[in-house]
């Protein structure tokens, strides 16, 4: 028996509490370029251990997981894990504001905890435009045994990735943006990393035995591009989203918004033959679509041609998105049901309004929220504040609470906005444009209470859900729209608020929100870790001692 046990063994002995440390996963991940024909025309890919897309994140909930990132690209890197909390621990949500890059030819290991959580999620890179040609793959938290999930074990479980797919290199549609254009329109839809060619040559994504039920998790990892997701000749009963267990109502498609994720049950109960998936593009002028098969084990029969329609209009997906509910008693990724947190009856203290835009600067597009095109500095506000050297980098609440009255005139800087730890909190998003939005806040889940055509007043609170609204990640914003979220920011960090568009995005879409605890202690953020990457103004900087206790 080694020291360790028998220190915990007598310490059992003498009525001592033993707590042990979770669990830790390990990967080691080598990201090369390589080819790939997403839609049968060879290009340069990203790959992550020579696949694409990328590995799967195996977890269950409260697990450590430690990724050793190996960057063997010709151009920095740093990836994000799109929806994951990172409780107390910005410093691992791999965005430029809070990370320095991994420059070519160094590793950088990454390690977080999926703490208090459950789900379907996925991962990316942040650097530039890279995600348009991969480096994405699924991560998945199961439940504790101890803590059921609301629906019998599925026989199988498997990924559907979709997105639209550009067929260009991240660094030529980086050059169109820098260049003042747009990228346009993509090339077409993939569904993990492939588009079935239907003409009885395609090899299924997946098998089903007939009679059983399957787990699917599906999200979409694409640019800009909602796409609407279906099942060939099946119903898809809705279990999950982003995280919270919902209300269990069956579905002939879904509307899956960029950066969203959602778990599906299908139950192999019709003829055995082949069957398609389809994912194909919402709101758009252009219809591309996607295709995959799933085969029955003891199919007979190819798929049939005859696809199942998209629905049509925006006020489909705003009535499918009223239709999602939380369901408040099935347990969380705590043994407590969903349910016991009665959001509705807390008191808001701020609310903030952000409103969304775009403008022609020096023949430029840009993108911004308030009035703000957000840049990066070259030192990442969240390791300049640590510091202590924030203000020779960026100002704070350069915007307010309320957008300005002219939206074009548009300043270019860092936009970060401080917050009070510990309140709730009232987002609106206004959508003035013709295209749909999606944000993502990176760090929490909210509340998305809320969503209607034309401009938000106080009056519309009365309509908010306030009982059993969809604990979730990213929310859709309509065209000429507005949608609300509440909050509490408990979690202490820099956290982005990002435009899921990768367009708008990269072109000053997004914002950082500085939270920060008055009792600089270790129960409400960590310190600076001692493999963290530094960069900047404050690489040559002797390391500050440390700043919570």
């Amino acid at each position: 028996m080694g020291r360790g046990a028998v220190l915990a063994f007598m310490l059992c002995l003498l009525g001592v509490t033993v707590y042990g440390e979770d669990p830790y996963i390990y990967y080691t991940w080598k990201v090369t370029y390589g080819t790939i024909s997403p839609l049968g025309t060879p290009q340069q890919g990203i790959l992550i251990n020579g696949q694409f897309p990328g590995p799967e994140i195996n977890s269950t909930s409260n697990n450590n997981v430690v990724v050793n990132v190996f960057n063997n690209l010709d151009e920095p890197l740093l990836f994000t894990w799109h929806g994951v909390q990172q409780r107390k621990n910005s410093w691992q949500d791999g965005t430029a504001g809070v990370q320095c890059p991994i420059l070519p030819g160094t590793n950088y290991t990454y390690k977080f905890q999926v703490k208090d959580q459950i789900g379907s999620y996925f991962y990316y890179p942040t650097t530039g435009l890279q995600r348009a040609v991969g480096g994405f793959g699924g991560l998945r938290i199961f439940s504790r045994l101890l803590i059921p999930v609301p629906y019998a074990d599925p026989e199988d479980e498997y990924w559907v990735l979709i997105g639209d797919w550009y067929g260009k290199s991240h660094k030529t549609l980086k050059m169109e943006l820098d260049s003042g254009r747009s990228i346009g329109r993509p090339a077409g839809v993939i569904i993990n990393g492939k588009n079935a060619k239907g003409d009885g040559s395609d090899e299924p994504l997946y098998t089903m035995k007939p009679g059983k039920t399957y787990k699917y998790r599906i999200c979409n990892t694409g640019l800009k591009d909602t796409l609407n997701f279906r099942f060939q000749g099946h119903g898809m009963k809705l279990v999950e989203t982003e995280g919270s267990h919902v209300v269990q109502n069956v579905y002939d498609s879904l509307d899956v918004h960029v950066g969203q994720c959602y778990t599906v049950l299908v139950t192999a109960d019709k003829e055995p033959r082949d069957y398609y998936m389809i994912a194909s593009t919402r709101m758009t002028k252009y219809n591309l679509l996607g295709k995959g098969i799933v085969r029955y084990t003891n199919g007979k029969g190819p798929a049939s041609p005859v696809l199942p329609p998209a629905p049509v209009g925006w006020a489909w997906s705003l009535n499918q998105f009223r239709s999602f509910r939380w369901n408040l008693t099935a347990s969380a990724a705590r043994p407590n049901p969903q349910g016991s947190y009665h959001y509705g009856q807390i008191n808001i203290t701020r609310t903030i309004k952000f409103v969304n835009s775009v403008s022609n600067v020096n023949g430029k597009l840009c993108y911004a929220i308030n009035g703000v095109s957000h840049v990066d500095p070259e030192t990442p506000v969240k390791l300049a504040e640590y510091y202590g050297v924030a203000d020779k980098v960026f100002k704070y609440n350069i915007i307010s609470d309320e957008p300005p009255t002219d939206l074009k005139a548009i300043t270019i800087a860092p936009n970060v906005m401080q917050t009070t730890f510990r309140t709730f909190i009232e987002i609106i998003f206004e959508n003035p444009e013709k295209v749909l939005q999606s944000y993502n806040l990176g760090g929490y889940s909210f509340f998305a209470v809320a969503g209607e055509p034309g401009t938000w007043t106080p009056e519309k609170r009365k309509g908010y859900n306030l009982l059993d609204a969809i604990s979730r990640h990213t929310i859709q914003v309509f065209p000429k729209s507005w949608a609300a979220i509440m909050l509490t920011f408990d979690n202490a960090g820099m956290w982005q608020l990002r435009s899921e568009h990768a367009e708008h995005r990269y072109l000053g879409q997004q914002l950082y929100l500085s939270v920060e605890s008055e009792e600089k202690s270790t129960r409400d953020e960590y310190n600076l870790p001692e493999t963290q990457l530094v960069c900047g103004i404050v690489k040559d900087m002797p390391r500050p001692p440390p700043k919570y206790v």
